[in-house]
């Protein structure tokens, strides 16, 4: 078996299959997801996913689902698999014989005397979805009815039953053309060879996403379904299903199909996967190159793209796109502030660290690149804005004190990493003097000075770096504790046991000696360190939430109160190394 193949016995077994998800993108910022079976228990998932900028540039679900039904010997049998509350119907997988991902989505039916071969492609610069049917054996030809659902809505909402939708469609060459309401860009459904198209508008009701219901969210929604295409496939013959934005010649699908898996990864071990799924995150568009920071949820979030953006790039020695990525965002700051957009429920559109961790991935550009003029030509502007930004104060959110550290003076704003709010009050209160704050600024201050050599900079910044060291030490170390606080204001410290102090032992410059990072280092090891991340608090803390589960609030809450987090261990993984070497 492929490294994700899946047999027959794991498919039929809906307590697995359910819980695998496919998840194809494209360089356009659309995606198609869904289980391996088919069978949509996310309201994110549909097979055309794609961002309308004639709306408000989010994603939008168009094309939700594609029913099979094959026809052999007067009999239908249903390939599909949906839940209807707490019914699953049609039974379709019951039907796979066998499902891999590998060059392509391909899944293989079998039906008494026929097999079915199905195989999906999200076209890469085009917003297009394609499915290839194929023939593999059968004793005659067959009938195969393919029947399109269609939502029209946001990724974050549902769609149900309504008198406002356009439920008239277009006939056009070997297909059909359907546009909801008004705004949407028009999907265009046809097939690479002449069919019938069966007109029977109706809305599916009911349609329920399990995962939702365990998020406290809104489970159930209607599709609408403009009627079903029937063709008839003999042995060996193959069709293609093509759904876009734009109608297409038919002729060429299926030579667009075979253009596109050519060149296709097949993803044999674990670390090509990881190879293959960094680059499904970059998202090309008139503006730049941007990461998508999470599918289907984020969308473009700054600080999750650029804290990953190093490993996603550097890490396989693609400097262009880092360097594309930097570029790009860097007209996306101003001054230290950076505008989140993009897809989620929770937004802030401010945040404290996002420009600071800008500076850490031009910092780590120039160590990789071991380009030192290049860096400074495409970057060193940009790194003096944003630090004189945040000198100057002049947002209001942030104040450099004079000793050296920087402040947040307003307890209920959400503007760090920890940023999940509950009835528009942060989770987490973090505010004052905030640790890792302030050891990425003090790492951006230090790399500037090597950055940036002209004399006004230096003098105006030299004598920072030695009065942040001393008052680090002196606002967020205590001996009894042996770790930071996580963050100090006034005449409180707040010493919960947290991972933002990592930051403090894994940054290139530190403002801490040796033996205090070690000790970090050891604390965070007994209390936070989990097999596939770093935990959020202590467990021997009274506020730990040992699962993330329950209401929307509830797990907001356990988010950060003990949730086990996979990024963290990147800078646990750097302040090991500095301190171990190996």
């Amino acid at each position: 078996m492929e490294y994700l193949e899946f047999s027959r016995q794991q498919v039929t077994n809906l307590q697995t299959s359910l819980q695998c998800e496919f998840l194809r993108t494209n360089k356009a910022g659309s995606y198609a997801n869904s289980t391996i079976v088919n069978c949509n228990t996310r309201k994110y998932h549909g097979l055309l996913v794609c961002p309308i900028k004639e709306i408000d540039g989010e994603n939008y679900v168009l094309l939700s689902s594609l029913d099979e039904t094959v026809i052999v010997e007067k009999t239908p049998f249903q390939l599909a698999t949906h839940k209807f509350g707490n019914d699953i119907y049609p039974t379709g997988y019951k039907y796979i014989e066998s499902y891999k991902n590998s060059p392509v989505t391909t899944v293989v039916f079998r039906v008494g005397g026929l097999v079915l071969q199905k195989e999906m492609v999200l076209v890469d610069n085009d917003e297009r979805f394609l499915i290839r049917y194929t023939v593999l054996s059968s004793t005659m030809p067959a009938t195969l009815q393919l029947r399109p659902f269609l939502a029209f809505r946001k990724v974050h909402e549902l769609t149900h039953a309504n008198t406002g939708a356009n439920t008239r469609h277009l006939v056009i060459e070997n297909g059909i053309s359907n546009c909801l309401y008004e705004y949407f860009p028009t999907v265009n459904m046809q097939l690479s060879k002449k069919n019938e198209f069966v007109s029977a508008p109706d809305w599916y009701r009911n349609f329920t996403y399990d995962r939702e219901s365990e998020r406290g969210y809104e489970c159930s929604e209607d599709l609408f379904t403009p009627g079903f295409f029937e063709v008839t496939l003999k042995e060996g013959e193959s069709v293609v299903f093509s759904a876009g934005l734009k109608p297409i010649k038919t002729t060429t699908l299926k030579g667009m199909f075979e253009k596109e898996t050519k060149g296709r990864d097949v993803q044999s071990n674990f670390e090509e996967c990881l190879r293959h799924a960094a680059r499904q995150f970059m998202y090309r568009s008139p503006k730049g190159c941007e990461v998508i920071a999470s599918f289907p949820w984020t969308g473009l979030w700054g600080r999750d793209s650029l804290v990953s953006l190093p490993g996603l790039t550097l890490a396989q020695g693609d400097w262009d796109t880092c360097r594309a990525v930097l570029d790009t965002m860097s007209n996306d700051i101003d001054g230290y502030v950076y505008k989140n957009k993009g897809n989620i429920e929770h937004t802030n559109t401010e945040s404290i660290d996002t420009a600071l961790w800008y500076i850490r991935s031009v910092q780590q550009f120039n160590w990789n690149t071991k380009d030192v003029a290049l860096t400074r030509k495409l970057y060193q502007k940009k790194v003096e804005e944003i630090l004189n930004t945040y000198m100057s104060g002049e947002n209001g959110n942030v104040i450099m004190h004079d000793n050296g550290l920087l402040y947040l003076p307003d307890e209920n704003k959400a503007l760090t990493w920890v940023d999940a709010k509950v009835n528009g009050v942060p989770v987490v209160k973090r505010w004052g003097y905030v640790v890792e704050v302030n050891a990425l600024w003090y790492n951006a201050i230090c790399f500037a000075l090597e950055l940036i050599t002209k004399k006004s900079f230096q003098d105006k910044w030299k004598d920072i770096p030695a009065k942040i060291e001393k008052s680090f030490d002196e606002m967020f170390w205590d001996d009894e504790h042996g770790y930071l606080a996580d963050f100090c204001v006034n005449d409180y410290k707040d010493f919960s046991m947290r991972p933002s102090q990592i930051f403090g032992a894994s940054l290139p410059f530190s403002p801490l000696e040796d033996e205090k990072r070690h000790s970090i280092l050891e604390h965070v090891r007994k209390e936070l360190l989990a097999p596939c991340g770093i935990r959020t608090l202590s467990p021997k803390s009274q506020n730990y939430v040992g699962t993330i589960t329950g209401t929307i609030e509830e797990r907001d809450y356990a988010y950060h109160n003990g949730g086990v987090l996979m990024w963290l261990l990147a800078p646990y993984a750097e302040a090991y190394l500095k301190l171990h070497g190996r």
